[in-house]
């Protein structure tokens, strides 16, 4: 059941979004890496700058929280609240999550690390700190492939042996070289290749929604 409603939501992506078609192999290749990830207990890291930023703060949205089902927690994450006050009322109202950070919304490191150090590596700074497991994955942004501050990341990604999925526009530009999956969406301008950007990670995150959540 889970694969055939995965499957629905790309044939969806493809009906709406005819263009993406030929990028089949690349957003399964970034769905497998994302799926990967959360089965071996990792984390997703999302960066961008601009548009991009705020979808990576979007994609965080849908994944550490319901997206399209109600999440909720097991029997034995709900007992872990007995015996503390108001703790079925809390657990009644949480939600199951998949791990994710947006490396765009820590204001005072990024400034702090922006006048101290350099602020092309605030992103890289970050993916060095938080990758742990070889399964963590960085989602990173760039309409261009060339923002300096997104391909550092990529690099760091790189270095700390941790995965990488590239969302771009048409040419991938430098970041596609550090990617393990690099969706070049075919469009060259920024606010086009952003307009492709949304229906691609909803797409994504709804398949990894119904993979660890979606209940027969």
């Amino acid at each position: 059941m889970k694969e055939s409603l995965k499957n629905k939501i790309i044939e969806k992506l493809f009906s709406d979004y005819p263009s993406l078609q030929s990028l089949a192999a690349d957003i399964h290749k970034a769905y497998e890496l994302i799926e990967n990830c959360y089965k071996n207990g990792g984390l997703v890291m999302t960066c961008g700058n601009g548009g991009s930023a705020a979808d990576s703060e979007h994609i965080v949205g849908e994944l550490m929280k319901g997206f399209n089902l109600k999440r909720e927690l097991s029997e034995e994450e709900k007992a872990r609240f007995c015996g503390i006050e108001g703790g079925k009322e809390i657990a009644d109202s949480l939600q199951g999550a998949l791990p994710a950070i947006s490396l765009v919304s820590q204001t005072s490191l990024i400034s702090a690390f922006a006048n101290d150090c350099s602020p092309d590596l605030v992103f890289a700074q970050q993916v060095f700190a938080y990758a742990r497991t070889p399964f963590d994955v960085l989602i990173a942004m760039s309409t261009s492939g060339n923002s300096k501050n997104v391909v550092n990341a990529a690099k760091t990604a790189k270095a700390a042996g941790i995965r990488c999925i590239g969302i771009t526009g048409e040419s991938g530009g430098l970041l596609k070289e550090y990617c393990d999956a690099c969706i070049k969406l075919p469009k060259n301008t920024p606010y086009e290749v952003q307009e492709l950007t949304l229906p691609l990670y909803h797409a994504l995150c709804a398949m990894a929604e119904i993979e660890f959540f979606y209940r027969d």
